[in-house]
């Protein structure tokens, strides 16, 4: 809100105004319904003793609900807000600020402006950027998928990128993240067949409960599932001990759908692009799976340097080609 003021009043101070997650007043009114009702302002304000500050962070989860299950960082809050001001001061302020409208005041401004807003939050309704972004002249409204209320929280870096694209005309090549993971890719043997065996209604129901068990098996192992490919799967894990245990529960657990798999894993840095991951080690687990044979887990050699002496039984394979990845790969059979 003082930002905003203070644009529409010294346009020539100001060379770009950029607003995230705003609003114009805090308590409801005809025009503005989705503000805040005068009893939850009422009772956020009388709880601010008890809750500033509150070790459990309770009121940190409040504005940003993925953090609900991150105790580190709902303790580092505490602390945080324990020594940048007291619950007094903290009451003050917000009790200073609840009558404060500024809606007169944005058809004045007279300076580029963005607007970012994550349309999922609960804190402030994305119903308040969005009558800002319509009310000042020319102003361009982002909306970002998300539900924490806080800038630096979950994907901090597409709010970066659309304000260094704002100001500066180009959004700048970010490098790829990276991390080491161990794959594991899944696939039914004979799913043709049996699609026509049984009619594509029967499949599509097999194929559920075929994902809701490699989902069930790779939570228990504490790997992530990452997509359902038809007839396959992509896990992932951070030990390639428990990617293997993982395997093995998943082609145990599918028998009982009278399913057979073919599993390959490998262990590999990846690039990681949202809620999915690439590069060569994605493609060379891919190989490995597609080499395996039915009811077989064959795993790479880095796999098997990386899980010697955990008592993990494996047969030797030999080397094999790779289809479209240099050199000459050695695999492994896990043993039951």
């Amino acid at each position: 809100m003082a930002c905003t003021h203070f644009a529409a009043l010294h346009p020539d101070r100001v060379a770009a105004l950029i607003l995230f997650a705003t609003t114009v007043k805090a308590v409801a009114t005809d025009e503005c319904p989705w503000a805040w009702s005068r009893e939850f302002v009422d009772l956020f304000v009388d709880s601010i003793d008890a809750t500033w500050a509150d070790p459990t962070g309770a009121n940190v989860a409040f504005f940003n609900p993925t953090l609900a299950g991150d105790p580190d960082a709902l303790a580092w809050y505490a602390k945080y807000f324990r020594r940048s001001a007291s619950p007094a001061l903290v009451r003050s302020l917000v009790e200073n600020n609840i009558d404060i409208d500024v809606r007169h005041l944005l058809p004045m401004v007279a300076v580029p402006t963005l607007v970012l807003h994550r349309t999922d939050e609960n804190v402030l309704s994305v119903e308040g950027s969005r009558f800002v972004a319509r009310t000042i002249p020319g102003a361009k409204l982002v909306e970002l998928p998300g539900v924490d209320h806080y800038i630096w929280e979950r994907d901090a870096a597409a709010v970066v990128d659309e304000i260094e694209e704002f100001v500066t005309g180009v959004r700048s090549e970010r490098e790829a993240v990276r991390a080491l993971k161990t794959m594991v890719f899944t696939d039914i043997v004979g799913s043709t067949e049996q699609a026509n065996r049984i009619g594509d209604e029967r499949w599509r129901h097999v194929l559920a409960r075929y994902e809701q068990v490699v989902r069930r098996q790779t939570e228990r192992f504490g790997g992530t599932f990452l997509k359902s490919m038809g007839d396959g799967a992509l896990v992932t894990f951070d030990s390639p001990a428990r990617a293997i245990s993982g395997a093995l529960a998943v082609v145990e657990a599918t028998r009982a759908l009278d399913l057979t798999l073919r599993v390959g894993i490998h262990t590999g840095e990846v690039e990681v692009r949202d809620d999915d991951i690439g590069g060569i080690a994605v493609h060379v687990a891919a190989r490995v799976q597609g080499l395996a044979g039915p009811g077989e887990v064959l795993v790479s050699r880095t796999v098997a340097d990386l899980v010697a002496g955990s008592g993990t039984a494996l047969e030797d394979r030999g080397p094999h080609e790779l289809k479209g990845i240099p050199g000459t790969w050695h695999l492994f059979a896990v043993g039951r």
